[in-house]
């Protein structure tokens, strides 16, 4: 079941609260892998995240922003803790100033941080959809929970019916909506949005990005993991470019203004004008595999300003002109 947390009171849903000036969650050089097994029982390592670096402020909204089946979503499972067990997790967390062990991760996973999941198999089959989004609560705050849950499924154009109703029975975007309603009823510092938009059409999708903006405003973080860099550039304060298990880019949303002049990496400049209101202009090639070893700049092979220098060792993520850059090509 997808469990949720309640706000105590009203005080709380109407507290708005300035942006932090300390990051809320701060991940540093972190690269996740799997064990597998090949032909003949051969144990093989797959990396599917490399010295991953990020920042998230409470006030808000980072976007995490990448292609599909990049690891996007294995960012957001080993920010919570819920990584198989065949995964290892190499590098530092910290959440509010404390280290982030597993350990800690469970302790806080639902209260302080909440999941917006991609998937639909997160909800209970076997569950009414107004349980599962009110969760367990005490019996004497069950009535404002159920009257606090009505008004956010009214937001969102979900009718009393839905209250009722079984996962099987609701259409994808009714879905998606709910799933992002847990949030809402939720006391959670940080979010994490996992891919909340697609299937939305433009109305609930502007909608649905504006409830985010609402978050941020009562003083949560949210990092909103998405493959629509459009959406994200609606409401973000800061875009982090996702590429083959790394982040390329932290840009604040202001850098894609311009024809973004101001944009630092050569795979964002390239993704920036690959959008069609742009030049719908597609660049030459693919991202790495995940099992190919790469010993320089892993967009090297599609850069059309790399060097000798690109080739020969990862670059280092530092500060350029407000953001964050890895490229050997910027300063």
């Amino acid at each position: 079941m997808f469990k949720v947390l309640y706000m105590k009171n009203k005080a709380e849903i109407n507290t708005e609260i300035k942006k932090g000036d300390k990051a809320l969650l701060k991940i540093d050089d972190i690269s996740l892998s799997f064990v597998q097994y090949t032909s003949g029982l051969r144990q093989t390592e797959l990396k599917v995240i490399s010295k991953l670096s990020m920042e998230a402020y409470s006030g808000e909204i980072l976007a995490v922003v990448g292609s599909s089946g990049s690891g996007k979503s294995l960012l957001a499972h080993a920010i919570l803790g819920i990584l198989p067990s065949n995964a290892k997790l190499e590098g530092k967390m910290e959440y509010n100033g404390q280290k982030l062990t597993q350990e800690k991760k469970e302790e806080i996973r639902g209260k302080e941080i909440a999941l917006i999941p991609q998937s639909t198999t997160y909800l209970d089959p076997l569950m009414r959809i107004s349980n599962q989004v009110i969760g367990s609560v005490e019996e004497k705050n069950e009535g404002l929970m159920k009257k606090t849950q009505r008004e956010i499924f009214q937001k969102y154009n979900l009718k009393p019916a839905v209250d009722r109703m079984f996962p099987h029975e609701l259409s994808g975007g009714m879905t998606r909506r709910v799933l992002v309603s847990t949030a809402l009823m939720g006391s959670a510092k940080l979010i994490i949005a996992d891919e909340p938009t697609p299937g939305l059409d433009e109305n609930t999708l502007n909608e649905t990005l504006s409830y985010f903006k609402d978050m941020v405003n009562k003083g949560c973080a949210v990092i909103l993991i998405t493959h629509d860099i459009k959406a994200a550039l609606k409401i973000s304060d800061k875009i982090a470019i996702f590429y083959a298990g790394t982040i390329l880019e932290v840009a604040n949303v202001e850098d894609f203004k311009n024809n973004g002049e101001n944009l630092r990496h050569p795979y964002t400049r390239a993704l920036w004008n690959a959008l069609p209101q742009n030049k719908f202009q597609a660049i030459k090639g693919h991202q790495p595999m995940q099992d190919e070893i790469i010993d320089g700049c892993i967009f090297y092979e599609r850069c059309s300003k790399k060097k000798d220098l690109c080739s020969k060792g990862i670059p280092q993520l530092k500060k350029v002109n407000g953001g964050m850059v890895r490229c050997n090509n910027v300063s």
